[in-house]
């Protein structure tokens, strides 16, 4: 090691620039000076006989050979942290941490009620729930960063070949509406009916009002034909809008359970559609995995999986232990032709 022209705190100091897009703020977020971590990356660039961050500018720039080392220092740092939780494994889950991730509505309504469930078992398991849009979660899944992850957007194709990507549950979208509206009189409306409507939306660029867009268009309604009355950033914003007669939205039924049992929102069936996206259980096969990701997804993801697709969830897992226990009977196995 005393041959390798960096250190790993060398490494976390570089990706905390990054980051942070200044010395001060890395600092700061690593809890040392600020004349520590220059000092630090002074060291480094001499070290590697190149400069790593370009100073010209108010925020710390990589250079070509800043990037290069940050991509390979992230990996390395990504296998240091595996390396620490495949020995945190040997206490049989009495500690350890399991990492889940999540784009936003399943993030934000289905995944803390699973993770409550997880830590009423285990609750010397520490848990950490990331919630990002679908690309950042499955690159973070991909690099080992996330042991597992339910997301519902569309996954990079690039990454196809390297996750594990299987149906987990279906998500049905609700249309609603204010509980005073006219339309909540009646039994159903008609398509066409949703043309009149007012409609609060997420944000045109965002991941998930992509996502209703194309599940919408499959059940053969044009959304560029409806009255965007206003553009919010969160489904919480947007309920708040539609209980204050602002207009009306398509949300997840995740999303809705308290309200619909208060009473503050209504749900209105459209006549012959129902509007439903698929929800995928996401992980990288070739990455390590922990046992309390192992007790996650055994005790816990079949009991929230649409049933008729909860045998394909406990069968890819019974393949996964069958195939672990024949790599760990044949260790050698690997050496031969």
């Amino acid at each position: 090691m005393s041959d390798l022209p960096f250190t790993l705190d060398q490494l976390r100091i570089l990706k905390a620039i990054a980051v942070e897009g200044s010395f001060k703020r890395a600092a700061d977020s690593l809890y040392v000076s600020q004349p520590a971590v220059s000092l630090q990356v002074q060291n480094l660039e001499r070290q590697l006989d190149v400069p790593l961050f370009d100073r010209g500018g108010r925020r710390a720039q990589l250079t070509e050979a800043g990037h290069l080392l940050l991509s390979y220092g992230e990996k390395i740092l990504s296998l240091c942290q595996e390396t620490c939780r495949a020995i945190e494994d040997l206490q049989n889950l009495q500690g350890g941490t399991l990492i889940v991730g999540a784009s936003q509505t399943t993030g934000t309504y289905l995944l803390p009620r699973m993770i409550g469930m997880f830590r009423q078992k285990y609750p010397d398991v520490a848990v950490q729930l990331h919630v990002h849009s679908t690309r950042r979660t499955a690159w973070s899944v991909a690099n080992g960063q996330v042991d597992l992850a339910i997301i519902g957007g569309e996954i990079p194709g690039e990454l196809a070949e390297s996750l594990e990507i299987i149906p987990y549950a279906e998500d049905e979208l609700a249309l609603i509406l204010p509980v005073f509206h006219p339309f909540t009189k009646l039994e159903t409306i008609q398509k066409e009916d949703l043309y009149k409507l007012q409609f609060i939306a997420l944000d045109s660029q965002s991941t998930i009002r992509k996502v209703i867009d194309q599940v919408l268009a499959r059940c053969e309604i044009d959304t560029r034909r409806f009255k965007i009355e206003m553009e919010l950033n969160s489904i919480e914003a947007i309920k708040n809008a539609v209980q204050s007669g602002l207009g009306a939205a398509f949300v997840s039924t995740s999303a809705i359970a308290k309200e619909l049992q208060m009473s503050v929102l209504h749900r209105t069936p459209i006549e012959g559609v129902v509007v439903k996206r698929t929800l995928w259980l996401i992980y990288n096969p070739n990455r390590y995995r922990s046992k309390a990701a192992e007790a996650f997804s055994q005790e816990i993801l079949p009991q929230f999986a649409t049933p008729d697709w909860n045998q394909d969830v406990l069968k890819l897992e019974q393949k996964r232990i069958v195939v672990n226990a024949l790599d760990a009977a044949l260790p050698n196995a690997g050496d031969e032709d």
